[in-house]
């Protein structure tokens, strides 16, 4: 109908919406059929719209438009008037090395966006990403469903940080690691969130047939450098966040001195989202942000 209003011609409204004219008029005549009314009547060479047709002209119009729009694809994401709010899960790792940077960024990109970073216990990403109660998690890579997206960012090689002064470091080479036996012996402090005394060093350990004394664990990285700096204790963290710390708190950072998985960090979230303009800007934003951190396996090695 709205072809044929536009045109009043059954051969033009065809050529305008890619129908025969044949087609046009059989399509008509159900029309008129259905509706109970000629809606249009020939004069001379024109088809004119009947009262009811023009009546219908407004509405049909809106229709169109609107289902036009619904059919045209997500809007385009414009951050400098954006006013989307994200909800993300990551350790303090991530409030030290990302949300300062990111918080500039947004500053100057994308004034109106608000970020909230939560922490998470290990295991609960998924859940929490299924509920829709957080858009992104930050975390090492871990076995995602089929309604997940993950996307990799940087290595994040384990390191040995002690207070700088530690006895057991004189004489030993920045690049070198310490021995194994003094490792062992020495007391150890654990990030752990879930607040257990095990970890992935203690695995790497008992791969070689050695065992450590944990002494302390503690649910942020943060507290487990402060925890090291005043002690004679060690503690195995990410060289990011070791290299960090270190200039802050007086920190010696070495090699771990047996072999030890490289986790690799990256981001998951709801497969909705894929393709949400606004969730793309941000987490191609982080990825940019964070390139930057990702080490090679053999960053710091003896």
């Amino acid at each position: 109908m709205r072809a044929l209003m536009e045109t009043h011609s059954t051969t033009r409204a065809g050529q305008l919406i890619g129908l025969s004219q044949p087609a046009v008029s059989a399509a008509l005549g159900r029309l008129r059929e259905h509706l109970k009314d000629p809606l249009f009547v020939r004069i001379g060479p024109r088809l004119e719209p009947t009262d009811y047709a023009l009546s219908l002209a407004e509405p049909l119009r809106n229709i169109l438009d609107e289902t036009q729009a619904l059919l045209s694809g997500p809007p385009a994401f414009d951050p400098k008037v954006a006013q989307d709010s994200f909800r993300l899960s990551g350790s303090d790792f991530f409030s030290e090395l990302l949300m300062p940077g990111l918080a500039a960024f947004l500053s100057r990109n994308a004034p109106g966006v608000r970020v909230q970073l939560v922490d998470l216990m290990p295991g609960q990403h998924g859940g929490k990403l299924e509920s829709h109660e957080i858009d992104l998690a930050l975390a090492p890579h871990f076995e995602i469903p089929s309604w997940m997206d993950w996307q990799p960012i940087f290595e994040s090689p384990m390191v040995m940080v002690a207070r700088g002064d530690h006895p057991c470091l004189d004489g030993l080479p920045e690049t070198s690691a310490l021995d194994l036996e003094t490792y062992c012996a020495l007391g150890h402090i654990l990030f752990s969130p879930e607040g257990k005394y095990t970890g992935t060093g203690d695995a790497a350990l008992s791969r070689i047939g050695k065992t450590r004394h944990v002494v302390m664990s503690l649910p942020v990285m943060h507290g487990v450098c402060s925890a090291v700096a005043n002690t004679d204790h060690l503690a195995l963290i990410p060289l990011q966040m070791a290299v960090k710390m270190a200039a802050t708190h007086g920190l010696a950072v070495r090699p771990a001195p047996m072999p030890i998985e490289v986790p690799l960090v990256g981001m998951s979230w709801h497969r909705r989202h894929s393709t949400t303009p606004a969730h793309q800007w941000l987490r191609n934003s982080i990825a940019d942000l964070m390139a930057a951190l990702d080490q090679p396996r053999g960053a710091l090695s003896a």
